[in-house]
């Protein structure tokens, strides 16, 4: 195992490791683009629920409704996650700032149409095309933070900037609800549904134009959007066409929702395999391939398919083994996401002070992952023993488990950027949650089907643990590079 390399100079950071400008103003940027991207993608499953509860839009009139809402979501991550190496990739190559700034300015645009288009397929499209621009975003916000921070504080700034992923997700479940029926007030009545999507695109476009002035005057100067724009188009036409088509397809040949998931997944599996037969024949096959990162990256599905189970589903698990209004509904799931908010930075500071201790960060990681597992059986337990449990019980057994789930996440990220050389790092975030997506992919639509086979979330629950239990074996098995930890 090769021991740590010596820091290069960065931006924020003289060759000394000594604090150049203010890294964290960084920090503050990019949580802003967590929290709008979030908020963007988190809002469909309120929607769909909202669907679900009043029977209207294409969603309540389906035959097999929670299947197609699932549905719904999971194609959204097909296209997120079919550009995450693609946008790691043109960010090592074209600039990180710029990947960033082009991936909200996409993601706000789609969002917009998101909410103006009319009928099944042209939503679909543009919520295929959202998860492609979004996708690049993950990777490069990665690489800013590890490559612009000092070694000592990488871990919680990894942490603190994605807390605005816990922030956007309340946001998304709480002011959906309140959106939709502030359209209602105006007398949009079935269409309120819309009202969200314009809304919070506003947002989007305003943060990119924000991150867009800040790179402009403190990292790097000028941005050159134009070269990059161009090769993420070329990406995602393709890929949006294999998407839709599939759809199409499996639309006129009345494939069922759990078929054209499937025909979702082996897209995916094609594309990754493309890829990593691409690799192979390079250099950094034996970095962005090595051993102990295909470990991360495989024990990383277990993450997103937890992720997206409870952000996708948990307002309507809650309303209905609790028998509640939409909006208590939300407020109790978000007590789940918004546990990031301390999770998330907390899980870094403790990384990066096992760090300076000499302990690593594995035996954190993995202790974080058996205490989360174990936290979601206790949640199936109180939804599936045929008694209504209350709000208070569910809020309760949401924030605990959301604390330690958020906590372990810039673990598992801080690990994965010291794998690599510095200048593969885009690639490697970009790998790790392509492979990864696959259960952000599959998780809204399995327990979907799962729950309109059992009648019950009880079995998605299980299962979602299940999962996550399995990936702190495989965390075990991971070899952890620690990095120089030079004083700033």
């Amino acid at each position: 195992m090769t021991g740590p390399q010596p820091m290069k100079p960065t931006q924020f950071l003289d060759s000394r490791g000594k604090t150049a400008t203010p890294y964290r103003a960084l920090w503050g940027v990019l949580l802003l683009g967590w929290v709008v991207s979030y908020a963007d993608r988190t809002l469909t499953g309120p929607v769909v629920s909202w669907m679900l509860a009043n029977d209207v839009g294409f969603i309540g009139e389906a035959n097999d409704p929670r299947a197609l809402g699932g549905l719904v979501g999971s194609l959204f991550f097909t296209g997120y996650m079919l550009t995450q190496y693609p946008g790691g990739r043109l960010g090592d190559r074209f600039g990180h700032r710029e990947m960033i700034v082009l991936s909200l300015l996409w993601a706000g645009v789609m969002t917009a149409l998101s909410g103006i288009v009319v009928g099944l397929i042209a939503f679909v499209g543009a919520r295929v095309l959202t998860g492609l621009g979004e996708g690049v975003f993950y990777s490069n916000d990665r690489t800013l933070i590890l490559n612009n921070t000092p070694p000592k504080r990488r871990t919680l700034g990894l942490g603190v900037v994605i807390s605005g992923l816990s922030i956007g997700l309340t946001i998304g479940i709480v002011c959906t609800p309140l959106l939709i029926d502030w359209g209602g007030s105006l007398g949009m009545g079935t269409e309120s549904w819309r009202v969200p999507f314009v809304v919070f695109a506003v947002f989007s476009i305003a943060v990119a134009l924000g991150c867009w002035y800040f790179f402009h005057r403190h990292l790097g100067g000028k941005l050159h959007l134009g070269p990059p724009l161009l090769r993420l188009i070329a990406v995602s036409v393709p890929l949006l066409a294999a998407v839709l088509l599939l759809f199409v397809v499996a639309d006129e040949l009345r494939w069922p929702t759990w078929g054209t998931a499937i025909g979702s997944g082996v897209l995916a599996v094609v594309v990754i395999g493309v890829i990593v037969a691409r690799l192979r024949r390079t250099p950094e096959s034996a970095t962005l391939l090595g051993r102990d990162i295909v470990i991360v990256y495989i024990a990383y599905i277990a993450i997103l398919w937890n992720l997206w189970f409870f952000s996708f589903w948990s307002v309507e698990i809650v309303r209905e083994a609790a028998s509640s209004s939409l909006l208590a509904a939300a407020l109790t799931a978000a007590f789940n996401a918004g546990a990031g908010i301390l999770g998330f930075p907390a899980g870094g500071w403790l990384a990066d002070r096992a760090l300076r201790r000499g302990y690593g960060r594995k035996p954190l990681l993995v202790s974080f992952t058996v205490v989360y597992s174990l936290l979601v059986f206790v949640f199936a337990l109180s939804i599936g023993d045929g008694q209504k449990p209350s709000l208070l019980l569910l809020g309760t057994i949401l924030f605990c488990s959301g604390l330690f789930f958020n906590a372990l996440q810039p673990i598992a990220q801080g690990i994965t950027g010291d794998l690599v050389p510095e200048k593969q790092r885009g690639s490697a975030f970009g790998m790790l949650n392509l492979v990864s997506e696959i259960g952000a992919v599959a998780s809204p639509v399995v327990s979907g089907v799962l729950r309109d086979a059992t009648g019950s979330w009880a079995v998605g629950t299980w299962v979602a643990g299940g999962i996550m239990l399995s990936s702190g074996v495989l965390y075990l098995l991971v070899r952890e590079q620690r990095p120089s930890l030079v004083s700033a």
